[in-house]
């Protein structure tokens, strides 16, 4: 195998792994330098001339002229009878330069150097990989889906490095097949046997925030700041802004004209309901505000307990607790208190609690409408038929016993 050959092989290796042309002459002449050490014991006097681009890589061995038969060290030394053979002008204490052809080491040491060049290509772009996105933590990546598995995606960034998106870290809704275009942000790179993982995340609060800084040019800008972000990724978020400047409104400017700049973000997060709310140091008015849509009557902090009691009108609850317990679990996440909801009514002395029903409805069933905040028999009579089969999974037939049981009850 001759200079040309070789060279022209590692050169795939340059063409496949994109790598420029300084970094791949420092690898090339690590790599022979390791070899020649390993081969003469030293590499001192060797000079390696590599040329990645046309192919050529020439290895000197330099040595000192001394006299016949007092050479000492041969790899450092050349008799002077040989040294003439070589250029017939040479005289004792010169330094003679000889060149040593690829074929001088054998085809076995020509596979370690090849092996010895994959594993330095290897390890350079598994350390390049690494540095590049520990910078890129939290920044928005716009990758390809090259590979589908049931607990993970493989992503593919614009320089095809492998990036992964767990199931836990996707929306429950989203849907991917393989080729389409996918937007994530870097959640954390670690090293995994040797190897970088760069794990995306689509349910993230930070990816919430790259995407208001996208859409949002106040945002980005600094004018208004995002406080913070709750999420139940899929189904409802939570938004505190603020701005120091009275003239922006945060909120309208989030939202914009006819809601058209934080429509971009709900589809982007596959129809998330997204509450963008004043951020404000009063408690009990950032509580609130938390619970929007619902409008409460009053409220008590209890600031040694970090609780807060609120009282909203029957109507309200439901709005208050929201689908799922969504709309409550996350106010309280947003401002650090544990909310409790009381209904204000005058006919609450006259309710019963669902659970006194226990012996005509299953509990499953009293599950449900709790779920959607309605635990007394009043407040599921104070919801059509239609609203229950629409904020509930029963099935009509169910609602309309369980109405008939709780009717029974006043009658």
């Amino acid at each position: 195998m001759n200079s040309l050959s070789l060279v022209e092989s590692f050169a795939e290796f340059k063409e496949f792994k994109n790598i420029n042309r300084p970094t791949m002459m420092r690898i090339l002449e690590e790599v022979f330098r390791n070899t020649l050490l390993k081969k003469f014991g030293t590499d001192e006097n060797f000079d390696i001339i590599v040329n990645v681009d046309k192919g050529d890589l020439e290895i000197w061995h330099f040595r000192e002229v001394v006299e016949d038969g007092a050479v000492e060290d041969p790899n450092r030394q050349i008799a002077y009878s040989e040294a003439i053979k070589i250029e017939p002008d040479f005289e004792v204490g010169e330094d003679v330069s000889e060149e040593i052809k690829l074929a001088d080491f054998g085809r076995r040491e020509v596979l370690t150097i090849r092996q010895n060049l994959a594993a330095k290509i290897q390890e350079y772009e598994r350390d390049n990989e690494f540095k590049k996105y520990k910078d890129r933590i939290g920044e928005v990546i716009t990758g390809e889906v090259y590979q589908i598995w049931k607990k993970e995606i493989l992503v593919l960034d614009d320089e095809d490095i492998e990036l992964v998106l767990p199931k836990s870290e996707q929306i429950p809704s989203d849907f991917f097949r393989k080729g389409d275009t996918i937007r994530a942000v870097v959640l954390k790179v670690e090293m995994r046997n040797n190897n970088p993982v760069i794990i995306l995340s689509r349910t993230s609060p930070i990816f919430l925030e790259r995407l208001f800084e996208a859409e949002v040019p106040e945002v980005f800008d600094g004018l208004i700041t995002i406080k913070n972000i709750v999420r139940e990724p899929g189904e409802r978020a939570k938004v505190a802004v603020e701005s120091y400047d009275d003239r922006i409104d945060p909120v309208g400017a989030c939202v914009g004209m006819k809601g058209s700049r934080i429509h971009g973000i709900v589809r982007e997060l596959r129809n998330e309901n997204i509450d963008v709310i004043n951020y404000t140091t009063n408690i009990s008015l950032y509580i609130q505000r938390s619970l929007s849509p619902a409008k409460i009557t009053s409220i008590t902090i209890h600031e040694d307990s970090n609780r807060a009691d609120v009282f909203l009108k029957p109507d309200q609850v439901s709005l208050a607790i929201g689908k799922g317990g969504h709309n409550i679990k996350l106010a309280g996440k947003l401002t650090g208190y544990e909310i409790d909801v009381y209904r204000d009514t005058e006919d609450e002395m006259d309710d019963v609690d669902l659970t006194e029903f226990s012996d005509e409805i299953d509990q499953w069933i009293i599950e449900e409408f709790k779920n959607i905040g309605c635990d007394t028999a009043r407040s599921v009579l104070e919801l059509d038929h239609t609203e229950l089969l629409k904020r509930t999974d029963l099935e009509e037939e169910t609602v309309q016993e369980v109405l008939r049981i709780l009717r029974a009850e006043f009658e």
